[in-house]
């Protein structure tokens, strides 16, 4: 086998947003499960902390339960949560196949609140060409959903 046909093409999704909370309030909502759920999807024993395992539920397809595996891989308050992602199965095509993956939210503060930087990296393709796909789309729905919940956070605080 030459070197050309053992490389494998791997492809990230990136959303960028700036969103009009502050670090802190976004924060919240990426970590407390039951905001999680609000935004993205339910999950069981979310902590934010190094080495946590905790699992997302979705719809099951083929040989796949619908399980999301996660694990917590680095978690800086306020600026930084990575975790792996896993799910699909080996023997599915299209949803549901096999994903090995990362995600990493990254909060950075501008003048106007707290810019929102989304990588889901490690996407194989053409293997994980319909989770690409879609997730590309869902995830911006997501980051809409987060800063709905964020806004609601923030409205819930008392003033002064």
């Amino acid at each position: 086998m030459t070197q050309a046909a053992l490389k494998v093409d791997t492809q990230d999704i990136v959303v960028e947003e700036v969103l009009p909370h502050a670090p802190e309030t976004i924060w919240k909502a990426l970590t407390t499960g039951e905001l999680i759920a609000r935004w993205l999807m339910p999950t069981t024993g979310f902590e934010p902390v190094k080495g946590k395992h905790f699992t997302f539920k979705t719809t099951p397809a083929g040989a796949w339960d619908g399980v999301i595996r996660c694990q917590v891989l680095e978690v800086m308050p306020n600026e930084r949560l990575v975790y792996a992602w896993k799910s699909g199965h080996e023997g599915n095509v299209g949803y549901g196949s096999g994903l090995d993956t990362v995600v990493t939210w990254t909060l950075s503060t501008v003048a106007n609140g707290t810019r929102l930087r989304l990588v889901h990296s490690g996407f194989v393709l053409p293997k994980n060409e319909t989770a690409y796909k879609n997730m590309s789309e869902g995830w911006k729905k997501v980051v809409r959903n987060l800063d709905t919940i964020a806004g609601e956070e923030d409205a819930s605080k008392p003033k002064g």
